[in-house]
């Protein structure tokens, strides 16, 4: 099925859509899915005993968003909130770092939220409230006509389909779309294991990858769209995901990272930092090798560019504060180990 001719919030009555037009040429990358408002502990210890939380957001693809665009890459973010105040936060976040806001705003569901901790000086907890949120009700319906069709690449995540029936359905019809258009399709599997299990997504996502152009995840994310090779031995999963000249690549954390495009495999060394905070350096790294493409970069620059991403995302707290920018990968990139102190 094809939703080509779908309109900008002709969901449910009463829904209002706030966009954000940018200047000149539109979006070169269109990301479609949830963004959550987040609560998280500023010191160490445990939700049961700290007096207070700082108050951000998180969401996959609207921190690749944000990524591309501090690279200097035009980006819509196409989602759903809810009509609440921590609803205009997130938009109000991700507007003011460049991003186009292409958002509708469910005056009868709540924006999903997020709270993140730190139980101790080498862990992370994440718990998220995030059923009935608004983006869990994401329709088809949703995608604003044409906005797809305009872009140079569509990208979507396996956290969506597991949202709901109709977010899936969304994934779903964005993808068709860009298919229709001749766009490139991008899909970081990023798995979710509380929002359902490996078997489900391998079904759902099944229903899109014959038209994905670039598939990103971790080893044990790419096996599940491998059922039967090793998790262990990310070079056999390349090969196996790699069919009509799609570009694989897997994300390999402080290793690097690793990519299969026109039958070679070409794998690049991660860097040494010190790691603050590890949630949403997967993301920056996408957000690395896109905009590296977009570019015209080849793949050994695409991944080296990319492993830059996601270890200085690595150094600040949050989801998305520490994207870098250009000026910041030239600064890594000339040599790790350089004066800390800019002066």
């Amino acid at each position: 099925m094809s939703s080509a001719g779908a309109t900008p919030g002709a969901g449910d009555a009463g829904r209002g859509v706030a966009g954000t037009g940018s200047a000149g040429a539109g979006p070169r990358v269109v990301a479609i899915g949830e963004t959550m408002a987040m609560m998280r502990s500023g010191t160490i210890g445990s939700l049961a005993h700290l007096p207070s939380v700082d108050i951000s957001l998180g969401g996959a693809e609207s921190n690749l968003a944000i990524g591309l665009r501090r690279l200097g890459v035009p980006v819509a973010w196409v989602s759903r909130v809810g009509d609440d105040p921590l609803g205009t936060r997130v938009m109000r976040e991700i507007r003011a770092e460049g991003v186009e806001v292409r958002c509708a705003v469910d005056p009868t569901r709540p924006t999903g939220l997020m709270v993140k901790s730190r139980p101790t000086g080498t862990t992370t907890r994440v718990d998220y409230y995030r059923a009935g949120s608004a983006a869990s009700a994401l329709t088809p319906a949703d995608l604003p006509a044409g906005l797809l069709e305009q872009a140079e690449i569509v990208h979507v995540s396996g956290i969506t389909p597991l949202l709901s029936a109709t977010a899936h359905a969304t994934n779903v019809a964005a993808v068709q779309r860009a298919a229709t258009a001749g766009i490139p399709v991008s899909l970081d599997v990023n798995y979710r294991s509380r929002l359902g299990s490996r078997e489900r997504l391998a079904e759902l996502l099944g229903e899109i990858l014959e038209h994905v152009d670039i598939v990103f995840g971790g080893p044990e994310e790419l096996s599940i769209l491998a059922p039967g090779v090793d998790e262990g031995d990310h070079r056999a999963l390349l090969r196996a995901l790699a069919s009509g000249g799609r570009q694989v690549v897997a994300k390999l954390g402080a290793d690097g990272g690793a990519a299969l495009a026109e039958g070679e495999i070409l794998e690049a060394p991660g860097h040494r930092v010190d790691v603050v905070d590890t949630v949403g350096a997967g993301d920056a790294f996408v957000a690395g090798y896109l905009s590296a493409q977009l570019d015209g970069l080849d793949v050994p620059a695409r991944l080296a560019r990319a492993n830059a991403c996601g270890a200085l995302a690595c150094t600040t707290p949050g989801d998305w504060e520490g994207a870098p920018r250009l000026s910041d990968l030239d600064a890594l990139l000339a040599g790790d180990g350089g004066d800390p102190v800019t002066r």
